[in-house]
């Protein structure tokens, strides 16, 4: 069966049916995740939360930060 057919197939069930199958295809992602990935994001946020508080990283209004990645984007 090919990709186009089984998404065809998937796309006949109902919506509970796609919904459990969508869960069960991101948690089979997840496995392959690396575990060591977890734990360096989570000390990365830990760094960058320690480095904001002590008034090291340079901060502005959100709705210029949503301004300038706008920007970038176009």
């Amino acid at each position: 069966m090919t990709l186009t057919e089984l998404e065809a197939r998937a796309l006949r069930l109902s919506t509970r049916e796609r919904a459990l199958l969508a869960k069960h295809l991101l948690a089979s992602l997840e496995e392959s995740v690396d575990p060591d990935a977890e734990q360096a994001w989570l000390s990365e946020v830990e760094n960058r939360c320690r480095e904001y508080k002590k008034g090291r990283v340079p901060t502005m209004p959100a709705a210029e930060a949503f301004r300038k990645a706008r920007a970038r984007l176009r």
